[in-house]
């Protein structure tokens, strides 16, 4: 019996009460998602959990919330309004944590949706662009079905796995979900400048997607020497492993390969991965392992944050109480980078919000949660210059982060931190 099957006889395994696992970021498995939203009717109290997910999300429809609940491991755009909707949940977990969340049966699997390549001559598929927590979802649900794409990049390492892991496969022939680089405003510049003076040669990378991350990397073209350890990387790099600034020779953990859990970016990107060894595609819980990071020498965390305190309490998760996004790997690189001999452990932001607000702040809002405590934060950069809080006392801290603060922000913020401060 052939495993080849459409979307919609696929999907029919799902049952009520099912938990199921969704393939994360620029591989999400839309078209098996959209076909089991189509059973809505038919179905009630099915789970669908996931990472952030690039494209739509028609499960999350709040109207389908007798059917489908949302349960986010890092919350993207397309479910965000799940949570104030009443469909949606948010579970704070580590991504270097989440594979074990399933591996220990805290959250057990019902069903796994994922989407690879087509087999090869071997019948072997690629994870491509996405490996997170996929392969421990598909280790522990109970079925798994495929979106097979022969637009997929076939990519190296934890993500390869045989046809005979997977019980339903559905051919499909869509794009893969991506992102354009756009240009650097003249703050994204200012701010890739101050921490591209922040990096040595031989230096190992790890940085998020945006335009502050490729402002970063634009500035390191006469570098040399540089690594790749991160859990994401996008278009930016290509320009620096082609020219060979970023070479891995001089990594503590898989020296000579570029290292990453997931990938988004244009169809450039997914060409450059596709087949090519020198990218090493592994799971979440090796990527982001603070035991392997550190084992780099001058490991540079490059992450950013909603808003900072004058005491160094870094907001990168939520909106006062609202949650925003997630926690991310923030954590695991910022303890990784801090331990590694010469390393870097970087916040970078802009100093306002589009609408003006200064996003250096006397206190986090009321209900805002904690990514990075004051204890762990080392440097925090604005366009405006490079606050080094690294053994700083509170007082000292906060005359830092007011001289990178927008400097029509400066006057208020200090004024209401040291009224505050000399109370207590």
């Amino acid at each position: 019996m052939s495993k080849y099957v459409t979307a919609a006889e696929a999907v029919k395994v799902v049952k009520s009460g099912d938990r199921v696992y969704l393939q994360a970021a620029a591989a999400a498995p839309t078209i098996l998602a959209n076909a089991l939203t189509e059973r809505a009717s038919e179905l009630r109290n099915v789970e669908i959990c996931h990472l952030h997910t690039e494209g739509e999300a028609r499960y999350a429809n709040p109207e389908l919330r007798d059917s489908f609940h949302v349960n986010s491991f890092f919350i993207g755009a397309n479910v965000r309004h799940t949570l104030r909707a009443g469909n949606g949940s948010y579970t704070p977990v580590f991504l270097s944590e989440l594979p074990h969340l399933f591996r220990k049966n805290v959250l057990p699997l019902d069903v796994a949706f994922i989407h690879v390549s087509p087999p090869d001559r071997h019948g072997y598929c690629s994870l491509g662009v996405s490996v997170e927590a996929t392969v421990a979802a598909i280790e522990n649900a109970k079925i798994v079905i495929a979106q097979v794409n022969p637009q997929m990049p076939r990519t190296f390492g934890d993500g390869i796995l045989h046809v005979s892991e997977i019980d339903y496969l559905v051919e499909v022939d869509v794009p893969i979900y991506g992102h354009v680089p756009v240009p650097f405003t003249n703050e994204e510049e200012k701010i890739g400048s101050h921490i591209a003076s922040l990096i040595d040669d031989r230096s190992t990378l790890q940085m998020g997607i945006g335009s502050i991350p490729n402002a970063a990397l634009s500035k390191l073209k006469n570098h040399k020497d540089l690594g790749l350890h991160t859990e994401m990387f996008s278009d930016g790099v290509i320009d620096l492993i082609e020219n060979d600034v970023i070479n891995c020779n001089y990594k503590g953990t898989l020296r000579g390969r570029a290292l990453a859990t997931f990938l988004i970016g244009s169809k450039r990107l997914y060409d450059f991965v596709n087949d090519n060894p020198f990218i090493e595609m592994k799971e979440s819980s090796m990527v982001n392992d603070t035991a392997r990071i550190r084992k780099n020498p001058n490991m540079i965390a490059i992450n950013s944050a909603i808003e900072v305190d004058l005491t160094g309490q870094v907001c990168a998760d939520s909106i006062g109480p609202q949650m925003y996004s997630g926690v991310g790997g923030q954590m695991d690189f910022i303890r990784g980078a801090s331990l590694s001999s010469g390393g870097k452990a970087i916040i970078a932001l802009p100093s306002t919000t589009k609408k003006g607000l200064s996003r250096i702040v006397p206190f986090l809002k009321q209900g805002a949660g904690v990514v990075t405590t004051r204890a762990h934060i080392h440097y925090v950069i604005t366009e405006n210059g490079i606050a080094d809080l690294y053994g700083k006392t509170l007082k000292q801290r906060a005359v830092e982060l007011v001289r990178i603060a927008h400097p029509n922000h400066q006057e208020s913020i200090e004024r209401e931190y040291y009224e505050l401060f000399n109370k207590m």
